[in-house]
């Protein structure tokens, strides 16, 4: 017999094959009993992937992009070409930080923690996972965290 914990992810990973997934006009048509059920996070664990995906990829492009660098006798070329370097290295580290929360988040749907507040533990909400699917916070939480930081300066 299965124990409990290989039946759950069985559960969330058994049939929700691509074709299976909801939409997100399906995911928020669902009722509040429902919320982060198999098939919700079987949708956010697809989409976390894809964009650990395309961040792993766009990494890849920048690397072979800066190993094309070419030599331009031209100073003003040459300074535009280094800004343009430069601009892509900081995109790149904001995705680097990015990728790390994707891979919390899919941890996170893993553990059975994913949906939910960490400071509070009331649902963080469809809509705001869907718009930001490394959310930690609900939205009230997150709001009272700026406040604090923007009085504070944490």
């Amino acid at each position: 017999m299965a124990t409990k914990a290989a039946k759950k992810k069985t559960e969330l990973t058994g049939d929700l094959s691509e074709n299976n997934l909801p939409t997100e006009a399906e995911l928020l048509k669902m009722p509040e009993s429902d919320y982060m059920n198999e098939r919700q996070l079987g949708f956010f664990r697809d989409r976390l992937r894809q964009m650990e995906q395309e961040i792993l990829s766009n990494a890849g492009e920048t690397t072979e992009h800066l190993r094309e660098t070419q030599f331009v006798p031209d100073p003003a070329d040459r300074a535009t070409i280094e800004e343009e370097h430069a601009l892509e290295l900081r995109t790149r580290d904001r995705e680097r930080k990015l990728l790390k929360k994707v891979q919390q988040s899919i941890v996170r749907i893993d553990g059975g923690d994913y949906g939910w507040c960490e400071e509070t533990g009331e649902p963080i909400g469809l809509r705001r996972l869907l718009a930001r699917p490394t959310a930690t916070l609900s939205l009230e939480a997150q709001e009272r965290r700026e406040m604090r930081q923007k009085m504070f300066g944490d």
